[in-house]
């Protein structure tokens, strides 16, 4: 059923979501295929129960008819279409076999048939639509409207559209910047992960770069535009993300190849079953009551039927575990995964900073308990994320926290505060040190170092201009990366490579800590396609697991993508193939695993129905099958490949692929 992922929605919900954007999303019903299969849906589940319980065939025929009506008008147009450009598809051939199974007698059987065939269109478009939905929404994260300055020093406040490379713009605090360009004037913590995923603000001051849509803290900065609106890291991250989801496109080719040669093959076969024992004297009756059999025994519900029970059971069974598989397909791919790129903040990580150590510095009568406590005081009326990260670490300890008076902040210096008579200053090392060249700042300076080559961030806290301690504060590694790590490395048979927005020590730091060799830092959106096509290339099928909005492009550039999705942004949610949604890593292995089961249950069940088809197939060529007898062989043979497939429904499955 045809649509595309720019294409656009008629019926929107637009409501606010974390972050500020709003959240479009596709209503469900909007679709009309939706409204279609669900209608046909309805009067079969309506006209089943009648038949079966010995109701007159007025009461239910008229029901499956409209239910024909409803599923099947749409694919049987577009397989008539398609006629035009002299292409046969698989889709009428199922509405013509469905169509003879009702000439014949089989009512109930070709309805099952375009109900079947009428969901399965519906899920493809929404979620066609919901895809182009996010990709649209990401653009929400850039503003629409900037303040520019002319040169005379007047604000005007413009569309991004209209800023030209080479205008300056103001960004005031809790703005999102409106433009890609350097900084010339101001300092600020800005936010920057939607663009680089790293967990913390970054300084920004005279000379570096910002991004449009990065969120800017507490200070007002001047920046020249570099890039056109069009040309933006975030826009950049759209076509990335549209171009990556086309580039599977031909993965679909050889299945349309398939469907093409059975459907023309099929098709020629009936009119082969029809017209040859006319032409040797047997009866009209008898030679179509024969074609019609072949046309039932030779369809091929039970080779679709023997490929999704296992598929649709371990999506089900997946889903019970916290896993969100989002179709067959997807689950099938899960399986042929031989390489595997992890982000690292929010995903081998919580996502959330966090004190890890409280060093006091030897000589200032001062404890760990008594460092945290002054800078958590300090910290305590301050919205910066560290400064939240050591409240909270005080709070655990059960510290109580002194009235803090006199609040100051200076981005990308710290803050003061006047804590029980004392000036309290925390923050960066490198600026609170600058005024102070005595043995205890020498000392400081050479634990911040020792902290900050270890991958953590290094926050000083001084008392009345002496140092009397830091803390060091990193992202907290997940409880069961190590094992996931391990697990990945098991099945792939080879570790998993880790690709990271965020600092090279820091990175560096936690892959030793898991056990991961390949550390790709610093890295773009664009630089994580990059790596991902690189193995690619290598002959490599690539799962890449990651949250953010910079983690999309290479989510939908992978063979697979899986999103965490507690903490996870609504492009990642919605470009990903599966969505981690208890954001419990280990079972990124575990749905591998128990995908591997479901391709070998599809093997087996593809198996048993060739064996039902070529016999019946056969039997109805060479000699005379009865058509109760074709009927009751095709359907037998499409239950026992649902039972079969159905063995993956049972926690036993899930319990085997854990191991």
């Amino acid at each position: 059923m045809p649509s595309t992922l720019t294409a656009p929605s008629t019926d929107r919900a637009a409501a606010p979501h974390e972050g500020g954007a709003p959240w479009r999303r596709t209503r469900v019903f909007a679709l009309p295929e939706a409204r279609w299969a669900a209608a046909s849906t309805i009067l079969f589940l309506i006209a089943l129960p009648l038949q079966l319980t010995g109701a007159p065939a007025w009461a239910w025929g008229p029901l499956y008819a409209l239910s024909y009506a409803f599923g099947g008008w749409e694919p049987g147009w577009a397989g008539l279409q398609a006629l035009k450009d002299k292409t046969l598809d698989v889709d009428l051939l199922m509405i013509v076999a469905a169509l003879g199974a009702a000439a014949i007698g089989q009512v109930m059987d070709g309805a099952l048939l375009i109900v079947i065939f009428a969901t399965s269109g519906a899920l493809e478009a929404l979620a066609t639509a919901r895809t182009a939905d996010s990709v649209r929404g990401l653009l929400d994260l850039a503003p629409a409207k900037a303040t520019r300055l002319d040169p005379d020093g007047r604000e005007v406040i413009v569309t991004v559209e209209e800023l030209a490379v080479g205008d300056t713009i103001l960004v005031r605090p809790g703005e999102r910047v409106g433009a890609d360009g350097r900084v010339l004037d101001g300092a600020s913590d800005v936010d920057q992960a939607t663009i680089t995923g790293e967990p913390l603000p970054v300084t920004k001051e005279v000379g570096d770069e910002v991004f449009a849509g990065t969120l800017n803290g507490t200070g007002a900065l001047r920046v020249r535009v570099e890039r056109d609106a069009s040309d933006t890291v975030i826009a950049r991250i759209v076509r990335l993300v549209e171009e990556a989801s086309e580039t599977k496109a031909p993965t679909q080719l050889f299945i349309e190849k398939v469907e093409q040669r059975y459907s023309l093959g099929m098709v020629a076969a009936t009119l082969a079953v029809f017209l040859i024992p006319l032409t040797v004297g047997t009866g009209l009756a008898h030679s179509l009551l024969r074609a019609m059999t072949f046309m039932i025994v030779a369809s091929p519900c039970a080779v679709v039927l023997a490929t999704m029970p296992p598929l649709l059971s371990a999506i089900a069974n997946a889903g019970r575990h916290g896993v969100l598989v989002k179709s067959a397909v997807v689950m099938e791919r899960l399986g042929q995964v031989d390489a595997v790129a992890l982000d690292k903040t929010g995903t081998l990580t919580e996502g959330t900073p966090r004190v890890t150590d409280a060093r006091p510095l030897t000589g200032s009568g001062l404890d760990e308990n008594e460092v945290l406590t002054l800078a958590a005081a300090a910290e305590h009326p301050s919205e910066h994320p560290l400064a939240r990260a050591v409240v909270d670490a005080a709070r655990e300890r059960g510290l109580d926290l002194p009235v803090t008076e006199d609040f100051d902040s200076t981005p990308g210096i710290g803050v003061t505060a006047s804590v029980g008579g004392r000036v309290v200053a925390v923050g960066s090392p490198a600026r609170l040190l600058d005024e102070s060249s005595d043995a205890y700042s020498a000392r400081a300076a050479v634990i911040a170092r020792e902290l900050e080559d270890s991958g953590r961030t290094a926050v000083l806290v001084t008392v009345d201009g002496a140092p009397v301690g830091l803390l060091a504060i990193a992202d907290r590694l997940r409880t069961d990366a190590n094992a996931t790590v391990a697990s990945l490395t098991s099945l792939t048979g080879a570790a998993p490579m880790l690709l990271t927005g965020d600092n090279p020590r820091a990175a560096a730091r936690l892959a030793a800590e898991v056990g991961i060799g390949d550390v790709r830092a610093g890295l773009l959106p664009q630089h994580k396609v990059d790596a991902v096509k690189e193995l690619e290339h290598a002959g490599r099928r690539v799962m890449v697991v990651g949250d953010g909005v910079n983690d999309a492009p290479a989510l939908a550039a992978a063979h697979t993508g899986v999103a965490m999705g507690r903490a996870g942004s609504d492009l990642a949610l919605e470009t990903a193939d599966a969505v981690i949604v208890r954001d419990e890593l280990r079972t990124v292995p575990t749905v591998i695993a128990l995908s591997r089961q479901a391709r070998k249950l599809v093997v087996q069940n593809l198996i048993i129905a060739g064996v039902f088809i070529a016999g019946l197939v056969a039997w109805d060529l060479i000699g005379t099958l009865p058509l109760p007898l074709g009927v009751a062989g095709h359907e037998g043979s499409t239950v026992i490949v649902g039972l079969n497939g159905l063995r993956l429904l049972r926690e036993a499955a899930w319990q085997r692929a854990v191991q």
